[in-house]
């Protein structure tokens, strides 16, 4: 637009100016084309080389050799997103890990609901079998409810003096809850000078009103319901009580010898109001053994029963991290170990199935390990189904059992 007004206004001078004068601006004119037309051609150029240069990278990049800026930024922002889904390895620090015989479990597996579970003993209250969020569980329907395993000998000490017992629980935020456990048999067996420790959604008591143990974000109420997995520990003296992945209690010596158990729902009487988060399931008490490392030295092999996965899956449950934590350390420590990881299953189900779903678990573990940082070409896997129990399957402890996974030494 300025060129043309330019110009007109020079056609106007040239039709008013005298000869001498229309010489003069002639060569201004020429002037003024000659620097437009090279300011033109210099914009050709720049964009001709923008269009040649964004052309080469392109052609590079598909070579592999540099990556045009624009794609810089869409991989940058990419790879920022990738890391903000990336999976975080749950429960990376728990340390628990169970008795390697199993003593006593009730997946509930088979329970008719509506029906009082049939490997317990009622106490006092009422208990039904229900399907809860999916799971077969125990529902305390009544408040102060409890309940008893219903074992052989029930009336003597069945606990060793190194066990552990693990269960998940329900907690409703519309309720407060609390799960009393008795280290006795209340029913059948001589009390013990202890109160019962107390599981809450977000801390634990130990002597009734005595030693409160909070977790760091403990709240009175719940902002949500959720699952608790509750693991406690004893050896000879001491115990150890976790909530999901936190321990919340390490106690030296808590003076008594436990001899039993007893599970129930504490005594407020919205129990049986609404009734809506007296839940728990997957109960298991084992015996406790020798460190993972000494047992290993000892028999060449470590056999894990702790190592869970979903039924008929080959999912890792979280809690099974303590004794996967445990490995890691083993093989972080001595870089030399290597071990063959070894899956087997009870008889329950199609032979062939359980031998493919033996190996993917003990793949899965494998991943699992390498993934902490673990060098693949130290672990092999193998799947032996149930070709090679070590305990009965006629029995839900003896199933329990066989359902294991092995680190044996290369």
């Amino acid at each position: 637009m300025k060129k043309i007004i330019l110009f007109a206004v020079l056609g106007l001078f040239f039709q008013a100016a005298t000869p001498a004068e229309s010489q003069v601006l002639k060569k201004i004119v020429k002037k003024v084309k000659d620097k437009s037309n090279q300011r033109l051609d210099e914009k050709i150029d720049k964009n001709i080389e923008r269009s040649l240069n964004k052309s080469e990278s392109v052609f590079k990049h598909q070579k592999g050799d540099t990556i045009p800026t624009e794609k810089k930024v869409e991989q940058k922002q990419k790879s920022k997103e990738n890391s903000q889904q990336a999976p975080v390895l749950k429960w990376s620090k728990y340390d628990f890990v169970p008795g390697e015989i199993i003593l006593f479990e009730d997946n509930l597996k088979d329970e008719e609901n509506g029906e009082f579970p049939s490997r317990w003993d009622l106490v006092e209250g009422r208990v039904e079998n229900v399907v809860f969020d999916g799971v077969n569980c125990i529902r305390f329907f009544k408040a102060a409810s409890k309940i008893v395993p219903y074992i052989k000998n029930r009336d003597k000490d069945y606990l060793p003096e190194s066990f552990t017992i693990e269960f998940d629980v329900w907690f409703d935020k519309n309720e407060y809850t609390e799960y009393p456990i008795w280290f006795w048999d209340v029913k059948n067996q001589e009390a013990l000078d202890l109160k019962p420790l107390i599981i809450s959604a977000n801390a634990v008591r130990l002597n009734q009103f005595k030693d409160f143990y909070p977790t760091k974000d403990y709240e009175w109420n719940l902002k949500k319901s959720f699952w608790r997995h509750v693991a406690i520990a004893f050896n000879k003296r001491s115990l150890k009580v976790y909530l999901d992945e936190s321990r919340i209690i390490n106690v030296p010596n808590i003076e008594v010898n436990p001899t039993g158990l007893t599970i129930g729902c504490d005594g407020f009487s919205t129990a049986g109001v609404k009734g809506l988060n007296r839940i728990i399931t997957h109960i298991k008490v084992a015996k406790g053994g020798p460190k993972l490392y000494d047992k290993f030295l000892t028999d060449g092999k470590i056999v894990a029963t702790g190592i869970k996965f979903e039924t008929n899956k080959a999912t890792l449950k979280p809690e099974s991290m303590g004794i996967v934590n445990k490995i890691y350390k083993i093989m972080k420590g001595h870089p030399d170990l290597k071990f063959s990881v070894e899956g087997h299953t009870d008889t329950v189900g199609d032979e062939d199935f359980n031998m493919s779903l033996s190996l993917q678990r003990a793949e899965t573990v494998r991943g699992k390990l390498v993934s902490m940082g673990i060098d693949a070409a130290r672990l092999n896997v193998k799947g032996l189904g149930e070709s090679m129990p070590i305990a009965s399957n006629e029995t839900p402890e003896g199933r329990a059992n066989n359902r294991r996974v092995e680190f044996v030494k290369m």
